[in-house]
């Protein structure tokens, strides 16, 4: 690898450890366990992208969003998805005002700074696609009229992997267009036993303001400066090039199982989120380390498996470490 060339000073580095530190360790003494979603979440930020969860009801999503938003005095919105759901309740609409005899604009409550769907998968087509200007375009149409998302706007979805009726299943574009997509799964004996005690001891009742939203703002920022070397980011293609093309790389057997690799979205979300999380390890430059570390929340929702894969049950892991497991490491 070449020399590290990064523009970020030490000083500048010193105020990022401390702003992640304090966060950090906010988050663990309000959420037991659920390091990775805490992890998810907080590269989100920096990378101003969005997360999509999968996981059981129950296990913290709400919550770990309402502690991060309240830490950093942000706007949190929550939207129970269901089937009738229309795309005016998420993004507003104009209703008529009989005594000015104007139409008057009503913004619905994706115009927050977290905004936390819940069950993205039970909104209908409809409601999904008026997400997806959100979510990309950070910005809205409501009567011919454009209205800009705040700076900061992370989508956190959620979708349950077990009931499958009544949902409508997310296109390929829209999941491409999540940064991350995080599988949690339940607590060890010992961290629900420290929730138990947790409740028992009122520490959930109220969150406080550590940080302000100037201080993620201020992360963005730095991490756009992270230096991120050409062997890396070679790597990077090399590895979204091997999804596309697996069977020059893994073995045939596996490759079968791909019905689709990923878009170039992919190679951006290794590289936005190698640099967050190399921020978030205290550095100024990216490793190959940063970027395995994300192969599977940048990969698992951008390999699309066949029939086959699901009849012999080979998991989108299995195939992503194969993968990874194939491109030579810098």
């Amino acid at each position: 690898m070449e020399e590290n060339n990064s523009n970020i000073s030490q000083e500048e580095l010193a105020k990022s450890n401390e702003i992640v530190q304090r966060l950090w360790n906010y988050y663990g003494n309000k959420i037991v366990g659920q390091k990775s979603l805490g992890m998810s979440i907080m590269i989100a930020m920096i990378a101003n992208g969005h997360v999509l969860l999968e996981s059981v009801p129950g296990l913290a999503k709400t919550t770990a969003a309402k502690v991060m938003t309240d830490a950093v005095a942000g706007k949190l919105s929550r939207i129970q998805c269901t089937p009738d759901l229309l795309p005016s309740d998420i993004i507003g609409t104009q209703t008529f005002n009989y005594a000015t005899n104007t139409f008057e604009t009503k913004l619905g409550p994706v115009y927050a700074n977290f905004v936390l769907l819940d069950e993205i998968n039970r909104s209908s087509a409809k409601t999904q696609s008026a997400m997806l200007e959100a979510m990309q375009e950070h910005q809205t149409s409501i009567g011919g009229v454009i209205y800009e998302m705040p700076e900061i706007f992370i989508v956190i979805a959620t979708q349950n992997p077990i009931e499958q009726e009544g949902t409508y299943l997310l296109a390929e574009a829209q999941l491409d267009r999540f940064l991350l997509k995080e599988k949690l799964d339940y607590p060890s004996i010992e961290e629900e036993m420290e929730v138990l005690t947790r409740i028992e001891n009122n520490a959930f009742s109220k969150n406080e303001q550590i940080l302000t939203l100037q201080d993620i703002k201020y992360l963005q920022e730095l991490s756009k400066k992270v230096y991120i070397d050409a062997s890396v980011k070679k790597y990077i293609v090399d590895i979204i090039n091997a999804t596309r093309h697996p069977k020059d790389y893994i073995d045939k057997n596996l490759a079968e199982y791909i019905s689709m690799g990923s878009s170039t979205r992919g190679s951006i979300a290794f590289m936005e989120g190698a640099k967050a999380l190399a921020l978030i390890r205290g550095r100024n430059y990216v490793i190959p380390d940063d970027v395995k570390s994300l192969r599977y929340n940048v990969l698992r929702h951008r390999i699309s498996l066949n029939f086959a894969a699901l009849a012999d049950e080979v998991e989108v892991e299995t195939i992503i470490d194969a993968i990874i497991g194939a491109i030579k490491t810098p």
